[in-house]
């Protein structure tokens, strides 16, 4: 699969798809509470992507995923299944949506906080969502994934954290994974160059403890081997002659980028 460029049709597409995951993570947020199952959450955000947005959850019975969410919970990395677990005060935990609205996939992550959350526990999230927000900074026409990669990894590496190396962004559109891999780590200067109408993912997953991951026997579960916590953030990231466009952007963060 090659990187394709994507039309002002097509842009306008994605627009849309982005804009309705985005709205799917600030619907949740009154939900992730203390004593919610990620069950409960996984069928409250597939009842409004069907029944309210018209829309897709892209997720469910992809490459056999079961649910229509992934809600990973404190050493949870990534594609967590949701589940009778129940949240606690404490826990910090992914949801990451993507919807298909049109044949159009729109992909984007955010960490919650679950009620009292340790200071240590904190620090990680935002050290994360920092990094993703100094790698979407580096977007623009003529950069290299590699000025991606490399700001993204300095930035958590410099506050003591490591990258996870076995998962990466991607380029998205009409399919859910397209060319290019986007990595959250590497050198500067390297990789593919961006070019206006490139649609990718930016999502780095970064561990309080060593990069080391180990997947469950469920097949799609990422844990930290070492049980230190994870946090992860995403947005899907449109690259315009000017520079970049968040598709994914909440409300609470216009302003931030």
């Amino acid at each position: 699969m090659s990187i394709t460029i994507k039309t002002e049709n097509e842009i306008e597409k994605m627009r849309i798809a982005g804009k309705l995951s985005a709205e799917v993570l600030e619907m949740i947020e009154p939900y992730v509470t203390p004593g919610v199952t990620t069950d409960e959450l996984n069928d409250i955000c597939h009842n409004y992507i069907i029944s309210i947005q018209g829309a897709i959850p892209a997720p469910l019975n992809y490459r056999g995923f079961p649910k229509s969410i992934c809600t990973s919970v404190n050493q949870t990395i990534c594609h967590g299944i949701p589940s009778d677990r129940k949240l606690k005060s404490g826990d910090i935990i992914n949801i990451d949506i993507t919807v298909i609205k049109d044949g159009y996939h729109g992909d984007t992550s955010k960490m919650f906080l679950v009620g009292d959350v340790n200071p240590h526990a904190k620090r990680l999230v935002q050290i994360t969502q920092e990094a993703m927000y100094i790698g979407i900074k580096q977007v623009k026409q003529g950069a290299k994934l590699g000025d991606i990669g490399h700001a993204i990894q300095k930035h958590a590496e410099s506050n003591r954290y490591s990258i996870v190396r076995e998962f990466c962004g991607h380029g998205i559109g009409l399919n859910f994974h397209e060319d290019p891999h986007v990595l959250h780590y590497g050198k500067a200067g390297s990789g593919e160059t961006l070019e206006a109408g490139m649609i990718i993912t930016i999502e780095p997953m970064v561990n309080q403890g060593k990069r080391h991951i180990k997947i469950l026997g469920d097949g799609w579960t990422a844990v930290t081997k070492d049980r230190s916590l994870s946090a992860q953030w995403e947005h899907t990231v449109l690259v315009t002659p000017q520079g970049y466009e968040v598709l994914t952007l909440r409300q609470e963060e216009i302003g931030l980028l």
